[in-house]
């Protein structure tokens, strides 16, 4: 098992890949998951799928919003608290924003994307930090997205340039944290198949007045494996940077798309 025994935070449980995270570290062994979102409900949700699985794995349910630095100081506080260390933290919270290119964009409407993507994010990592150094190790992975390598054909000009910084941002903590047994690293998500994406595709078939299956062949057209990820499998792709198997990795950034994007 991956991650047996330890203890690891996932921000922005939600109905895709963030509770597919959680759901993955606690079949993947983990001691305990720590699932943090805005929603009640979501909490609810994620812990009824991993008690589902039957294993021995805990769940702490906290409510946070990551742009609150008091709360994701609470969060990791809570956490040391029960269980005495922090393993892993995830980083998969983040806020879309508008569907907009930079030229026409409203600027003032980028704050809250980068406020939740960038800022929220760092604020998370930095509260998980002091403990992290305390134990001389842990991991910290960043959810990031394939429209930082590639520029998509809807305008994602907002979340794109928010995960372009956060994608940086990961670089630099990589160094700092390196000397204290610390690893951090990215993956960049391509298109995923779960809920946000199935509802996307609904919208996409009732716009272009298509079945949803050829709003599906198209996507899958540009993937060289033939087929959308689900996000299943990108969640057990992420779960293996912060395992030990990628004890020797930090600073990287793992593309998991089908292949749609080859550096």
């Amino acid at each position: 098992m991956l991650l047996k025994d330890k203890v690891v935070i996932v921000s922005g449980i939600g109905p895709g890949l963030g509770v597919k995270l959680a759901v993955e570290a606690a079949r993947e062994g983990a001691r305990a998951v720590v699932a943090a979102a805005r929603t009640p409900e979501k909490l609810d949700d994620a812990q009824a799928r991993i008690q589902a699985l039957g294993g021995p794995t805990e769940v702490l349910k906290q409510r946070c919003d990551i742009t609150d630095r008091a709360q994701c100081e609470r969060l990791a506080a809570e956490t040391v608290a029960r269980y005495g260390r922090i393993d892993a933290l995830i980083n998969s919270a983040y806020f879309h924003g508008d569907m907009d290119d930079i030229s026409t964009a409203d600027l003032e409407a980028w704050r809250p994307v980068f406020d939740t993507n960038l800022y929220g994010t760092l604020k998370l990592t930095q509260a998980v930090i002091p403990q992290m150094q305390r134990q001389k190790a842990g991991a910290i992975v960043m959810i990031n997205t394939m429209a930082v390598r590639l520029i998509p054909p809807l305008g994602e000009a907002a979340y794109a340039t928010s995960k372009a910084a956060l994608a940086q941002a990961s670089k630099w903590l990589a160094k700092e944290l390196g000397p204290h047994g610390v690893r951090v690293n990215s993956v960049h998500m391509g298109w995923m198949w779960g809920a946000p994406v199935a509802g996307y595709v609904a919208w996409q078939a009732q716009q272009r007045k298509v079945s949803e299956e050829q709003i599906k062949a198209k996507i899958a057209a540009g993937i060289p494996l033939g087929r959308i990820p689900t996000d299943d499998e990108c969640a057990r792709a992420a779960l293996f940077l912060a395992s030990d198997y990628a004890s020797a990795v930090t600073g990287a950034a793992l593309d998991v798309n089908g292949g749609a994007y080859m550096p």
